[in-house]
This record gives C-alpha cells, structure tokens and sequence, in this order.
C-alpha cells in the first residue's frame, strides 16, 4: 500500500495489489494484472473530495486507475 503519492514520480513502476482490487475489476482486467502486476504511473485521478486516483499504463498500453491502497511501490 502506498502510503503518501505525493512522493511519486511520473514513469515511476508500482506494483498492482491483486487482492485488493479483485472484487471490483472485471476478468479481463484482472487476467492482465495475473500476467503482469507491474505498471507505470502515467498522472493521477481526483476521484472524490479526499482522495486521488493514480493513474497507471500497463505493458500492454492499457490505462487504468487505481487507489494508492491498491498499489505498492516497487523498492
């Protein structure tokens, strides 16, 4: 779990935390995370009014968001 991406920088790789994320994404989503659970942070998303979203590309070129408790960062 990412704890403050405010720290984190563009192009940056994280990891997608499949138990986190696997009972709201859909199949095919989560078949690509399954293969391959690094990603890029390409921006970040305002999804409510206290949290963001980051936004993240896959190896595939895919985009997708994700929580910052949904994340971790790759040491």
């Amino acid at each position: 779990m990412i704890k403050d991406s405010s720290i984190l920088q563009k192009g940056q790789l994280l990891k997608v935390e499949i138990n986190e994320v696997k009972d709201r994404l859909p199949q095919n989503i989560l078949a690509i995370i399954r293969s391959e659970p690094v990603v890029e942070l390409v921006g970040y998303k305002m999804v409510d009014g206290n949290e963001f979203g980051l936004v993240v590309k896959f190896n595939n070129g895919d985009i997708n968001w994700f929580f910052e408790k949904e994340l971790s960062e790759i040491k």
